[in-house]
């Protein structure tokens, strides 16, 4: 039998998700010292204007730091495309550490020239640098690893975001890094990982995808994929890149435009950002958010080492997913996060209406951990490596450029309004966020195809002929196409049971 899992795949996985791990750690690392920050922007205010800074005000740089990230995260996933087809998957990964180490620098000498305005320098470099690494980890993920476990380790992407924020959560404790002189080191730790990823880099392969199709290396490309294989015969792989190349190779390049106005790539876009806003917009940021309230409400001493178990709860069904996705497969799982995400919202309206009820203060627990653990099965891991899954090598960056770019998008928006929406609502906010699964959930099921196990151009084939198909039934042309020798127009011949699948999504 041929070797799946090589030592030498692992390591470069493991290489390319220490960028995950970093977008997870300056997502989760800002929460901790957040009194200490708003300490820091009064003592420079002070200093400089002898005055003590007005709350108003101090609000305002506080939620500017904060959110600053996001915008920087959305500028970063939108170039994604040229970076990765410009420089290559490996050596844009490499450059753009140097965006990390010029972040966590600003953040890390803050104190040092007084200057609060380093911090919100940095975390724009920052949200820039973890914008371009969401999508060039699982590409990379995407292209190296074999199709029988491609959704296995896709899910590697999102186990390093969720051990990233752990690890924040963690060293941002008090009595560790969390304290009033060493915070400023807590944000600027983000440098290590980058120096150890850009230690690491030179010994990973170049993606032998981008080798073969985007630069025709075919000799660097066969050599990359038996030393990622652990045997010789690497011909299946190297003929499914050359045919993905020899239909490239009849198509100019696709760029982010043109990705909009092609009618053929529409639907596996449409899919694409829907995916991803499922994502955000299933409240997975507002119940991290809300979680110290509920574990306080709920009787907990004290809630945050309740809101680090939250973390504990995301890490290990993450690791649970990595298990499943192979065998019950992407569009499955990602049902079942979004059905069970959906009554956990519901648990938690109800045990927060009712939390005077002692016995339903446990509820509220139960619903928040159920609320992670469904997250980490579908809606968390799925979107970002399914998005690589739809789309053939040339229209892929561009793909990932706009998903990734809607994901930071509905990111920030989520982030600027769930204050002012709990204002409103209290407890019945999450009735918002069960309407928005329940919407993702029937769109997921009619629209979202199965990807399991399938090469990446038969994906794309087949998401493009469900389309076709859909605008043939539309223009009223559907029936009349359908004679023996159009539907037989096609160099893979395909069974009953096979078309059905792409019609309705499903193997």
């Amino acid at each position: 039998m041929e070797k799946q899992v090589t030592c030498y795949l692992l390591f470069s996985l493991s290489t390319a998700v220490i960028g995950s791990l970093q977008f997870g750690f300056n997502t989760g690392v800002i929460n901790a010292p957040e009194q200490k920050l708003r300490a820091f922007f009064n003592a420079t205010w002070m200093e400089r204007y002898g005055e003590p800074i007005k709350p108003g005000v101090c609000t305002i740089v506080w939620s500017f730091a904060v959110a600053i990230f996001s915008v920087g995260g959305m500028v970063g996933s939108f170039s994604v495309g040229v970076v990765a087809n410009k420089f290559g998957r490996r050596k844009s990964m490499i450059l753009v550490n140097i965006l990390a180490l010029i972040g966590g620098g600003l953040m890390g000498l803050c104190t040092v020239c007084s200057s609060f305005e380093m911090i919100i320098a940095g975390r724009l470099v920052i949200g820039l640098f973890c914008g371009l690494f969401t999508s060039l980890t699982p590409m990379y993920v995407g292209e190296v690893s074999p199709t029988p476990l491609r959704g296995a380790f896709g899910t590697l992407h999102q186990l390093g975001v969720v051990v990233g924020i752990l690890i924040a959560q963690i060293l941002g404790l008090e009595y560790l890094l969390g304290s009033d002189k060493l915070w400023p080191v807590l944000l600027a730790l983000t440098v290590v990982p980058a120096v150890l990823q850009c230690i690491l880099l030179p010994f990973c392969p170049e993606s032998p995808r981008y080798l073969l199709i985007n630069l025709n290396e075919e000799e660097q490309a066969r050599k990359a994929l038996v030393r990622l294989r652990g045997y010789e015969d690497v011909g299946k792989d190297m003929q499914e890149m050359k045919e993905e190349s020899a239909k490239m190779a009849m198509e100019k390049k696709v760029t982010i435009p043109e990705l909009f106005r092609t009618a053929a790539y529409r639907q596996p876009l449409l899919i694409a950002i829907m995916l991803q806003l499922s994502q955000q917009l299933s409240g997975i940021n507002a119940v991290f958010y809300y979680s110290t309230g509920i574990f306080e409400s709920a009787g907990v001493n004290q809630p945050v080492y309740a809101t680090i178990g939250a973390g504990v709860v995301n890490t290990v069904f993450t690791v649970v997913s990595l298990f499943l996705v192979e065998r019950a497969g992407r569009r499955t799982l990602h049902l079942i996060g979004l059905g069970g995400m959906a009554v956990s919202a519901l648990a938690m309206t109800i045990a927060l209406l009712l939390k005077d009820i002692e016995a339903l203060r446990y509820l509220s627990i139960a619903a928040v951990f159920a609320f992670v653990a469904m997250f980490e099965m579908g809606p968390g891991p799925i979107p970002w490596f399914i998005v690589a899954e739809l789309f053939s090598q040339g229209p892929r960056p561009a793909a990932m450029a706009v998903a990734g770019c809607s994901n930071w998008t509905a990111n920030f928006l989520v982030g600027i309004s769930f204050p002012k929406l709990e204002e409103l609502c209290g407890p019945y906010v999450f009735i918002i966020f069960m309407i928005f699964l329940i919407f993702f959930f029937i769109f997921t099921y009619f629209k979202v195809p199965e990807t399991k196990g399938r090469t990446f151009d038969d994906i794309a084939r087949a998401t493009r002929i469900r389309f076709v198909r859909k605008e043939d039934k539309n223009n009223d042309n559907f029936l009349s196409s359908q004679s023996s020798s159009h539907v037989h127009d096609s160099t893979t011949t395909r069974s009953e049971d096979e078309q059905r699948s792409y019609r309705f999504g499903t193997t």
